[in-house]
């Protein structure tokens, strides 16, 4: 008997075996595809390989800004996928060495529970004290007239090698958005249409305008408040009919859908009565155990924001607790990434939200258009905005866009963790010129004493 086994090996089924190792553990992890799971194969490193190369491309278009008068020859698609491929098999190769390496036994097969102790995996059962279900994510095709035939899912966008010329991305989350993006560099005309009244509609009200400003000055059509009732053939490609204040309807060579949903359906859980959410997602409890004990549940099978980095988190907090010690998982600090052009960066909650809660709240929102770095790169669109509470100054949330978004709202998570007040962020110190400067400035300014900014 295993003290622990892990259904799926993605990034959290991953992390779960190996801290359950490190702990002392007998442990299995069970896997029917690819180790990596969505993020290493279809999803995080592939969609970075793509974006890389978009924004070089807009770089190189900007370089004579800096005095750079280049051209570039040639858009070699292929050259992209095979370094998706080649990136994406280096760190698969990584991760299973490194399961080795931990003494985790590696079993093939699709995982199916058949009691609280017992998964089935082809015919071959597996004992355990303890089990972590990480299955991740499939892809989600909308019961529309015609996207049966004629969606392009995210998994092949990964694989083109030639750009259509017209595409429509039907989404508002992160995954439709970046993609809208990088196909719009690349030259493709993009019609971005979705049921939501803006983009990111999860994300802080002013990064969904900023976000949304560029792609419009990129020349992405944003359709909202628009329902996709058909695509149908039509000559190469297909004709999308978009009802909404009026009709539209858009032809173009391929429709994209980008939805996904928690991958929970037909391995046992029902047998189990494991409770789930209305989305098909596993309810799960501050420690990440659902309704039936010593069954733990991680990453894009409990919802939300379906973030790799989130599973990987979950991951350690659900080992440890099967492995007897007791650890809460802080959902509140789960940081989000956004891989548009500028990227968006963000912890916490909107200024919206904490409205919503009842919560009063100071915003300090400092634009990099007067950042020094961002001056001299070029790169000024977007700002840092920070949400927090009066009376002690608690940072509520944090909300970048512009150039790094993604690696700066790590500073974020980490003063969040140690509850710095905004008072001590924006008495802290960075280094001249940098983009960091600017997380300081909105502490200032959240407690009224900007110094880069005009009095109001």
């Amino acid at each position: 008997m295993y003290d622990v086994v892990v259904i799926g090996g993605g990034p959290g089924g991953y992390a779960a075996a190996i801290r359950t190792s490190q702990l002392g553990g007998t442990v299995a992890l069970v896997e029917a595809g690819e180790i990596g799971g969505t993020c290493v194969n279809r999803g995080c490193i592939p969609t970075k390989i793509w974006q890389r190369s978009a924004y070089l491309l807009q770089n190189i278009r900007m370089g004579h800004v800096f005095g750079l008068k280049v051209a570039v020859e040639e858009l070699d698609f292929k050259a992209i996928v095979e370094r998706k491929n080649g990136v994406a098999g280096d760190i698969r190769m990584g991760m299973e060495g490194l399961l080795a390496n931990n003494g985790v036994e590696v079993v093939r097969g699709q995982g199916i529970l058949k009691n609280d102790r017992a998964i089935d995996v082809d015919g071959t059962v597996l004992q355990a004290k303890k089990i972590i279900v990480a299955t991740g994510s499939c892809l989600d095709i909308p019961d529309i007239p015609g996207l049966e035939e004629g969606a392009m899912t995210t998994d092949q966008f990964m694989d083109l090698e030639q750009i259509p010329a017209r595409v429509l991305v039907w989404g508002s989350l992160p995954m439709a958005v970046e993609i809208a993006n990088t196909l719009s560099v690349f030259g493709s005309k993009v019609y971005l249409a979705t049921e939501q009244s803006r983009i990111l509609p999860q994300e802080d009200h002013d990064t969904s305008q900023r976000i949304a400003q560029a792609l419009r000055e990129q020349g992405v059509e944003l359709l909202l408040k628009y329902t996709l009732e058909s695509a149908r053939k039509f000559k190469k490609g297909y004709k999308a009919v978009l009802v909404g204040r009026d009709e539209k309807v858009v032809e173009v060579e391929k429709v994209l859908i980008s939805q996904r949903k928690p991958n929970t359906a037909q391995i046992g859980l029902d047998r189990l009565g494991v409770k789930l959410n209305q989305d098909g997602s596993i309810a799960v409890n501050d420690k990440l155990e659902t309704s039936v004990p010593g069954i733990y549940a991680i990453g894009d099978a409990i919802g939300g924001w379906m973030l790799s980095h989130a599973a990987s988190s979950m991951a350690v907090t659900a080992a440890e607790n099967a492995m007897g010690q007791v650890a809460l998982f802080p959902f509140h600090r789960i940081p989000r990434g956004i891989w548009t052009i500028p990227q968006v960066g963000a912890v916490g909650l909107s200024e919206e939200e904490a409205e919503k809660k009842g919560i009063e709240v100071e915003v300090g929102d400092f634009p990099f258009a007067i950042n020094g770095l961002a001056m001299a790169y070029d790169e000024m669109v977007g700002a840092v905005k920070i949400v927090s509470e009066p009376r002690y100054g608690e940072i509520l949330g944090v909300h970048i866009v512009g150039a790094n978004a993604t690696e700066l709202v790590g500073e974020a998570v980490l003063a969040m963790q140690l509850e710095c007040t905004v008072k001590e962020l924006a008495n802290s110190i960075r280094v001249h010129p940098t983009f960091s400067e600017s997380v300081v400035d909105a502490g200032r300014d959240a407690l009224n004493w900007a110094l880069y900014l005009p009095r109001s």
